[in-house]
């Protein structure tokens, strides 16, 4: 399944007769840097560091010095920003479980302890217990419920929440052979793709190593991916992300695609039939082009008339073949004699396959052969004798075509 195309040695600049014109480079999309926000949440963080540190240097927990006391109030500042930070990045689903999930884990814990206050164990004992209790549960109900927090629905709630859209579904990795095709970059122009796009800095290098082959095919190939990513980039729907993830330590450019995914919990665009199945059977949603191509091909039913030109013969005996404007292959019976010709056939059945859709159809000649017949015996017109030049430079008036009167 490796995918790495065999490049040669680069051209040198004056090897070549003509130059080659420059590569077009694809840099990540700059974001709008707020800069108020950013800011004010530095210095927040900053106020709260400090009021931590002074805290614990004033109040000495533990008993301990004043330096060790402002050096706890550090950590614990920091250890609140670090999860401060983690907590941004959760969905609202999640943090309603965990939330959700805490407090039942609260209320589970006091119940317990209540059973402990009747027991005849020692104090210490007594509290040991609580304590445990109450931190095991507290922690099982906040994984728990931060776990489950995106079966909720929060369209149950009247909307009090908003409209959080989920992000599983809304980052698209970019495969090589997608880029390459070209038709993404449509399907992305009419509003079909949107989100955030993300592609990896081992496709861009792929479709460096393309670009950079000493095979004319291949270089345009290249080429033509790299503009294809600058189209995609310049859309405002799409939010084109540059991912640096590289997972060294698999060689296959779909298996890192396929871990890629994985971590950013994303789907696949792609045109290759083995990756498809790959990543299908490791869970992983793929969006396929040459699906969603097929779909959108014109439906044919048993019995339609249409008309097609045919190209060449076919494998069978009098079979000639057309092809409509999407690639599909009709394969007409008794349309040999009809090659580089337009004609019109009755659609006999429709098969899908693997590669596509095939159309089976047959030719009549029969209404042609009624048309070509009936134009030949079509009476001719009688042409109409016109006066004749007789000798000494008169003329005879021409023979009447019925008899006249009184003459046997």
């Amino acid at each position: 399944m490796q995918r790495n195309p065999t490049v040669g040695s680069r051209v040198p600049a004056g090897s070549s007769s003509e130059n080659p014109p420059s590569k077009p480079s694809v840099v990540p999309r700059t974001q709008p840097e707020q800069l108020g926000t950013f800011w004010d949440m530095l210095g927040f963080r900053f106020v709260f560091t400090i009021v931590c540190t002074l805290v614990g240097y004033h109040f000495r927990p533990f008993s301990v010095t004043g330096g060790y006391g402002a050096l706890g109030g550090f950590v614990f500042a920091v250890a609140v920003i670090l999860f401060e930070v983690r907590l941004r990045k959760a969905s609202l689903r999640r943090l309603i479980g965990a939330v959700t999930g805490s407090i039942l884990g609260i209320l589970g814990a006091y119940l317990t302890s209540l059973i402990f206050t009747h027991t005849t164990m020692p104090e210490s004992t007594r509290s040991f217990f609580s304590l445990a209790v109450f931190l095991v549960m507290t922690y099982m109900g906040l994984v728990l419920g931060a776990s489950k927090g995106d079966m909720l629905n929060l369209q149950a709630f009247g909307g009090v929440f908003g409209s959080e859209k989920n992000p599983k579904h809304s980052v698209k990795v970019l495969d090589t052979s997608v880029i390459i095709d070209g038709r993404v970059a449509d399907i992305a122009d009419a509003a079909f793709l949107d989100g955030t796009i993300v592609i990896p800095r081992f496709v861009l290098r792929e479709l460096q190593l393309v670009a950079d082959s000493a095979d004319p095919l291949k270089r345009q190939r290249g080429r033509r991916g790299l503009e294809v990513l600058q189209r995609i980039q310049k859309m405002p729907n799409l939010d084109v992300q540059i991912a640096e993830e590289d997972f060294p330590n698999i060689p296959e450019v779909d298996l890192k695609l396929i871990e890629l995914a994985k971590r950013y919990d994303a789907k696949v665009v792609t045109n290759d039939f083995n990756l498809n199945k790959v990543a299908t059977l490791q869970g992983i949603e793929i969006m396929n082009i040459n699906l969603l191509a097929n779909s959108l091909k014109p439906v044919v039913l048993p019995g339609e008339a249409m008309r097609v030109f045919i190209l060449r013969e076919g494998k069978e005996y009098s079979q000639g073949v057309a092809y409509l404007d999407d690639g599909t292959m009709v394969v007409v019976d008794g349309a040999r004699k009809m090659i580089n010709k337009t004609i019109d056939i009755n659609v006999t059945s429709v098969h899908q396959t693997t590669a596509g859709k095939m159309i089976f159809g047959r030719y009549d000649d029969r209404a042609d052969q009624a048309v070509r017949n009936g134009v030949a015996s079509a009476p001719t017109e009688t042409a109409v004798p016109g006066p004749r030049v007789v000798e000494g430079g008169g003329e005879r008036p021409p023979r009447p075509y019925y008899p006249e009167p009184g003459r046997s």
